[in-house]
């Protein structure tokens, strides 16, 4: 069996051009591509937590480690989507260089990253809806705002948003990329309101002891955090709908991440400066924070700027999920019926649509609970897969024309690949089994459909 056959960079390149998709994204859409994912649930959500749970007031180390990682990786995402202009991300880089086997696994386990964080994201998003009406005196029924582990029927509200978030996608990518401009302003105007009320509040004294739980609180929340982050992956599933993607994709995955980094270290440092670490394990930190040093308005302002960012990753992660189905059905992975691209809107209306009843039933009746740091296992794992992968290239094809060429790539690559298993290696015990347990079920899939339907099988072959 010819587990590691590679499909042809020129194929990749020609199928892209005539996939029958719009190309009307550029860099700058692309920068508030990676802006709308990454700047959402980890900003509002997870710098609390993190800090609570983890790392203390370090937990801004705990960002730049995460974002060193993503930097690492995000270079050689850049060469790659500059060699091969094709939906799919990491799954279509590992397609070209280190063979269909490896390349599957890694697609499917994009796939659980999507499915699993759009529905947490989903989730969260109902939640926060749901606090903000009923501080409106408005006050919605637990069984239809809950899922049944946690005392209601069915989560409404997060079906309803995945729903609806779709539909705009079907549509079509640039009315999607237009709502994404309103609401990453918005929810930056809520990151600058927050900076600007609480900056001037900050006490040095919060930050002691900047280190409670040691280096490996620090290790230990930078594989938490990470979370936040991999909303840039996003940006390299846009290939096939960009008007000049060998320069305008490295753009927006670098310059994305260079300004979500910056965010993120930001606010974790003045939200730790304004409130003892200890009080910030709660759903909605940064709002927190502005009433406990007495900006209420500011806090209900936060709250509708963090719907916003929920919103928008929400789309972001959606249009993600449907791009790296799209690319692995065309090439045989899964059923190449869903594949299909609307005859009106130019979208893969199918795969879309296939998701979105995926992400609803996993928001509206399962908890999620420990099962979202399997999102940045399967991350982690494609990051470090692509890492090698580019580097394999450079060894295997060094004449191929590269608009993007990763700096110092000797370096960069093996630094991706060890600042990811790092991460990896400091994730609990439980998500490696499960890890572990859907890699499993991906392997029988692939040996039982994927490898006999491969759009580049050798039927020939005993």
């Amino acid at each position: 069996m010819n587990l590691f056959r590679t499909k042809s960079i020129e194929d990749m390149r020609a199928m892209a051009k005539n996939s029958g998709m719009v190309k009307n994204l550029g860099a700058m859409d692309l920068i508030l591509l990676g802006i709308g994912c990454v700047i959402g649930t980890g900003i509002f959500v997870l710098t609390g937590v993190a800090a609570a749970k983890y790392a203390g007031p370090a937990v801004m180390i705990s960002f730049i480690i995460s974002g060193l990682a993503c930097a690492f990786a995000g270079l050689a995402y850049a060469e790659f989507a500059s060699i091969v202009p094709s939906s799919g991300s990491a799954y279509t880089y590992t397609y070209a260089s280190l063979g269909e086997f490896i390349a599957f696994l890694v697609g499917w386990n994009l796939i659980l990253e999507y499915t699993v964080t759009s529905s947490a994201v989903a989730s969260g998003w109902s939640g926060y809806v749901v606090g903000l009406l009923k501080s409106a005196g408005i006050e919605l029924p637990h069984a239809f705002t809950l899922v049944p582990a946690d005392g209601g029927i069915v989560n409404i509200p997060a079906i309803l948003i995945t729903m609806f978030l779709s539909l705009l996608l079907i549509r079509g990518t640039q009315e999607s990329a237009k709502l994404n401009k309103i609401l990453v302003f918005i929810k930056l105007v809520a990151v600058f309101i927050f900076l600007a009320l609480a900056g001037p509040k900050v006490n040095p004294v919060n930050w002691e002891p900047f280190m409670p739980f040691g280096f490996s609180g620090i290790a230990s929340g930078a594989a938490i955090v990470f979370f936040a982050y991999i909303g840039f992956d996003a940006v390299a599933t846009s290939a096939e709908e960009c008007r000049n993607p060998s320069r305008d994709l490295p753009i927006g995955i670098i310059g994305s991440l260079l300004v979500c980094t910056v965010l993120y270290v930001v606010v974790a440092g003045v939200l730790t400066g304004v409130v003892p670490y200890t009080e910030l394990n709660n759903p909605e930190p940064v709002a927190f924070a502005l009433r406990y040093i007495g900006y209420n308005i500011g806090s209900a302002l936060v709250a509708v700027g963090a719907i916003a960012g929920i919103t928008t990753v929400l789309l972001v992660l959606l249009y993600g999920q449907a791009r790296i189905f799209f690319a692995m059905s065309r090439d045989g992975m899964v059923p190449a019926k869903v594949c299909k691209i609307h005859s009106r809107y130019k979208t893969p209306y199918l795969v879309t649509i296939l998701g979105a009843i995926l992400v609803s039933l996993i928001a509206g009746f399962a908890p999620i609970g420990l099962i979202a740091e399997m999102a940045n296992i399967g991350t982690l794992s494609a990051f470090l897969i692509a890492a090698i992968g580019v580097l394999v290239l450079r060894f295997t094809k060094p004449d191929l024309p590269r608009s993007f060429k990763c700096p110092l790539i000797y370096l960069v690559s093996p630094l991706a690949v060890i600042s990811c298993g790092y991460l990896m290696y400091n994730l609990p015990f439980d998500t490696w089994v499960r890890f572990f347990v859907w890699c499993a079920i991906g392997i029988f899939v692939y040996f039982s459909y994927s490898y006999k339907h491969s759009a580049i099988a050798d039927h020939d072959e005993n």
